[in-house]
């Protein structure tokens, strides 16, 4: 790659994450303030009600417990929802055409949409975790680079995601299917409220094939680690980070090879 193609594609690049983050902040009062006060009700309902009544986990209060896992929330939540709203309303308008036309390489456009998602994932998951400061008191971070890794992977993550959900939508319908149908039951169901070791044996083994797990518990572990009972890290950290690494490798090929072949956007 010569100097000059190299410095083509980093404008290229950097217009598309320019054009993310514009929309992100410029759009505010949907895109970030939503989430907040949805895991706000989350820490009042289930932290300060519930919680009293269930008392610890594993040495933290559950307030501590739950922490991680709202935020983690949050991060995959809307690294999804802001690639796949973003990519399939420029496919909508036909606007990814001149994109596709352009001499900017595929994998400059998967990258600079995927970068738009992961903004909007860490700057939401941020404000979430400042906010939860106010419900909690003894909440102190393990290690900072774990905690930071595990976010900005899972926001890698489910950035790809979006970009596939948005390539294979036909219509403004079917944006909402996998995050109503697939992603909402697998968060629920990811160890956010819950140690999957306090499930019976099959149900910890069904709860090992989501993925989502893996990244909640290497979140958890990130924070908690040296507070938290060792029988409530579900997960080895070092499997969490292959499982998670895995998903982005397999993931991306996946998503470049369909926008190389135009599939949903070609007719």
């Amino acid at each position: 790659m010569t100097e000059s193609t190299f410095q083509a594609n980093w404008v290229g690049f950097c217009t598309i994450v320019r054009k993310e983050v514009v929309r992100v902040l410029r759009i505010w009062p949907q895109t970030i303030v939503p989430p907040v006060i949805t895991t706000t009700l989350y820490f009042i309902i289930f932290g300060n009600i519930i919680g009293k009544r269930i008392g610890q986990m594993g040495n933290v209060g559950y307030m501590e417990f739950i922490v991680p896992g709202l935020v983690m929330m949050s991060v995959i939540s809307n690294a999804y929802g802001n690639v796949v709203s973003s990519f399939f309303s420029s496919k909508f308008q036909r606007n990814i055409e001149e994109m596709l036309v352009s001499p900017m390489p595929h994998y400059v456009i998967l990258t600079g949409y995927m970068m738009g998602g992961i903004v909007r994932a860490l700057l939401v998951g941020t404000v979430v975790a400042a906010v939860s400061l106010a419900f909690t008191r003894d909440l102190v971070i393990h290690s900072f680079w774990i905690t930071a890794s595990v976010a900005f992977l899972t926001a890698v993550l489910f950035s790809i995601g979006g970009f596939i959900n948005a390539m294979l939508a036909r219509k403004f319908d079917d944006v909402s299917i996998v995050p109503t149908f697939v992603l909402t039951p697998l968060t629920y169901l990811g160890g956010v409220f819950y140690s999957i070791n306090l499930l019976p044996e099959f149900w910890q083994n069904v709860s090992r094939a989501n993925p989502i797990v893996y990244m909640v518990n290497a979140f958890r572990y990130g924070i908690l680690k040296g507070q938290l009972d060792d029988q409530y890290i579900d997960i080895n950290i070092y499997t969490a980070y292959i499982v998670i690494i895995l998903f982005i490798a397999g993931l991306y090929a996946l998503a470049l090879i369909m926008l190389k072949r135009g599939v949903g956007i070609r007719s």
